[in-house]
């Protein structure tokens, strides 16, 4: 099962608006290059919310055909819709993908049965296994311990995205949970702490800017190397900041383009990377031992 860095892919847009593939292709080789376990597409930070059907399913499709199996890629398709989301899930499932991410439904606020029911019918409708993702700030609504408990005894369900940041609810999670069940970071400042205590991993943000670096963390942490882990994990801290000065990917979008991957056009509502905050980034990328396009 997967295990390590696992980049939450933003996704490429040309001057147009429309996807562009030739980046993505640049984008998935870089990550297979730098040593990502794998990597999440559609996700939050893919702006899955501004992707229309028919391109969110052949952006999936594209990047499975371009990984060619080099690292596994696990499919974005949660909404607030438990219909929308199964008939998209079953879509995409035409795709070699190993395993889907599903987040908390937003906006509608649903109580904590009907997040079960959500997350139950959606499992028993695929046959890839799903990664259930909780992130309170953004979606309004906390999956608690107890529901994923619940939906831990689906066969289909393996494991969480947890990304409240808060170590206390990791392990009221783990005290209900049994142990195959797995756990993923879905917050880049306290990736290394929630490893330390039980985690396999992060869906991680900065893994899109420094994925050598973040997939080393990750091997550090998980064979138990602290002290290393720990000097790392200092030198990113300043770029998991810069990262999330705006809403998420605004940041990341600009900073990726700075490699020279891709260009850094996002999608309306959300708009440019503002002008005060390029220098905090640039610091945090040198900081952290990213090579900026132009640099030797």
């Amino acid at each position: 099962m997967f295990t390590g860095s696992l980049v939450a892919l933003v996704t490429p847009f040309d001057g147009s608006n429309r996807v562009d593939y030739g980046a993505l292709k640049r984008l998935i080789d870089f990550h297979v290059d730098a040593g990502s376990n794998g990597l999440v597409i559609a996700g939050t930070t893919g702006e899955s919310a501004t992707l229309e059907r028919g391109e969110h399913a052949e952006l999936i499709d594209r990047a499975c055909e371009l990984a060619a199996g080099r690292l596994p890629i696990i499919a974005g398709t949660g909404s607030n819709s438990t219909a929308q989301t199964i008939r998209l899930s079953q879509e995409v499932a035409k795709s070699p993908i190993d395993g889907y991410l599903l987040v908390v439904p937003y906006y509608n606020k649903p109580m904590q049965e009907g997040m079960y029911r959500h997350f139950s019918a959606i499992a028993d409708a695929v046959d890839k296994p799903v990664m259930l993702y909780n992130v309170p700030g953004r979606t309004s609504s906390d999956l608690l311990p107890e529901t994923v408990a619940r939906l831990s005894k689906n066969g289909n369900i393996f494991g969480i995205k947890e990304a409240t940041g808060d170590m206390q609810r990791l392990a009221e999670i783990r005290a209900l949970v049994d142990e195959d069940f797995r756990f993923y970071s879905g917050d880049d400042f306290t990736a290394l702490e929630f490893m330390q205590q039980g985690g396999h991993g992060v869906v991680t943000v900065s893994g899109n800017v420094a994925p050598a670096a973040m997939a080393e963390l990750c091997r550090l942490a998980l064979a138990g190397e602290h002290e290393a882990a720990k000097a790392l994990d200092d030198s990113l801290q300043d770029l998991n900041s810069a990262l999330f000065v705006e809403s998420n990917p605004i940041p990341v979008k600009w900073a990726v383009a700075q490699l020279g991957l891709m260009e850094p056009h996002i999608r309306l509502p959300l708009t440019d990377y503002s002008e005060q905050y390029h220098d905090q980034m640039r610091q945090a990328m040198a900081r952290a031992g990213v090579t900026l396009k132009g640099q030797a």
